[in-house]
């Protein structure tokens, strides 16, 4: 036997049938929804009032943190930046400079114009810490002395 399904206008006989029968008997489901549900399902159908502002509307979301004075400290990140960075926050503070490897030895090299850096440190900085650029890092002169010393010549301790 094959049966041969050809699409219609308008809904299906079937459709139409189960949409009269819901129609008929929607006070008998409602009543059953609302008992199994406690009423909850004829209050969800109901329109919620919304909410009417009056007066002056004050919105406080969060406060910024109060800001306190920086506490800097000099650190070579493990990927060879030495910067200057916030104990209290941990946000960076200054790029100091970077440790590079050259031919084979690991030296400090400041950040300057002429060490090519497109964002070199401030001028007073760079006077300071100029005896200190070039500066070769090893088994007794370890990257903890290096910022130990640039601490001291820039007064961070």
């Amino acid at each position: 036997m094959v049966e041969i399904i050809s699409k219609r206008d308008g809904p299906r006989r079937e459709d139409v049938q189960v949409k009269r029968l819901i129609e008929e008997n929607r006070s008998t489901i409602v009543r059953l929804a609302d008992q199994i549900s406690g009423g909850g399902y004829s209050a969800s159908r109901k329109a919620r009032q919304q909410p009417k502002a009056e007066g002056l509307i004050i919105h406080v979301g969060g406060s910024a943190a109060t800001v306190a004075e920086a506490s800097p400290s000099i650190r070579v990140t493990m990927n060879g930046r030495v910067i200057s960075k916030d104990q209290n926050t941990g946000r960076q503070l200054h790029h100091i400079g970077d440790v590079r490897n050259r031919d084979g030895e690991q030296v400090f090299v400041l950040a300057t114009k002429q060490n090519g850096f497109f964002s070199p440190v401030d001028e007073t900085i760079s006077e300071a810490l100029a005896g200190l650029d070039g500066s070769r890092l090893t088994a007794t002169y370890t990257e903890d002395q290096l910022a130990a010393d640039i601490g001291a010549k820039l007064g961070i301790d």
